[in-house]
């Protein structure tokens, strides 16, 4: 079944906060023109090569979070199978409820820049957090898990949690999913570098946002424990890699 598009988004976004151009995305620099940055002021031919070299400095960064990437998912995923397991159900079913609607039925990309403007402006009197908090903090989740304990207090069944738990996974798969989507589009991104780097850190930070979240919700859940589950992987890896690496085999 082909997927069906949401028409396209007229809402001029460069007239409501300077940090979001009209398709909305986030300018590479806010508050300055791009010509009073550091490196607008070389010469093309080194700005050329300067842009190349941090390309490939970023790439092989992104290549070593990606193992952040695996030791984050695990501790995550072993801290989680102490939770309810009707709670982790619903979890998983928010997960896989929008990757159907992804795949089977729209892109909500409207719905994405939208919480992009919303952070935004949120952020707009902090110019460095312009460029990165609409890519970085899934808005959706974090509404839908500060919105818990006020709807909590007006409707006491427990299905509420249930329904707030599905949702965040279907608001996460939803952030994740429409970040990695905008970062792969990004033009003239040498050697992707941009998206393997960006990608990887929005997701370690994400995974770190849950788990603090999961920590308020869930009551078997702790984010203590999904740090040290995550670290001593991490370290263990990381042994391994060394090891491999510079102790020669006998």
């Amino acid at each position: 079944m082909a997927k069906k598009q949401f028409p396209k988004d007229e809402t001029d976004f460069g007239k409501l906060e300077s940090g979001i151009t009209n398709d909305g995305h986030i300018k590479a620099a806010t508050g300055e023109e791009l010509s009073q940055t550091f490196l607008d002021r070389l010469s093309p031919g080194v700005r050329h090569i300067v842009n190349r070299v941090l390309s490939v400095i970023k790439l092989i960064l992104g290549l070593c979070f990606l193992a952040l990437v695996y030791t984050g998912s695990f501790g995550f995923l072993k801290e989680l199978k102490n939770a309810d397991p009707r709670l982790q159900r619903d979890f998983w079913a928010g997960v896989i409820t929008f990757v159907l609607i992804y795949l089977f039925l729209y892109e909500p990309m409207p719905v994405y820049q939208k919480g992009q403007k919303i952070l935004a402006f949120l952020f707009k009197f902090f110019a460095p957090l312009v460029k990165f908090a609409p890519y970085v903090l899934p808005i959706y989740t974090i509404l839908a898990c500060a919105f818990y304990p006020l709807v909590s207090l007006f409707w006491k069944e427990p299905a509420v949690l249930e329904y707030f738990i599905y949702f965040t996974g279907l608001s996460l798969a939803f952030h994740l999913i429409m970040t990695a989507r905008t970062l792969k589009n990004r033009q003239d991104d040498f050697l992707k570098a941009n998206y393997i780097f960006g990608f990887t850190l929005v997701y370690v930070l994400n995974l770190i946002l849950v788990a603090l979240l999961f920590q308020l919700l869930l009551d078997r859940f702790s984010f203590y424990r999904f740090w040290v589950s995550a670290f001593e992987e991490s370290q263990r890896i990381w042994q391994a890699v060394f090891r491999q690496i510079f102790i020669p085999s006998p």
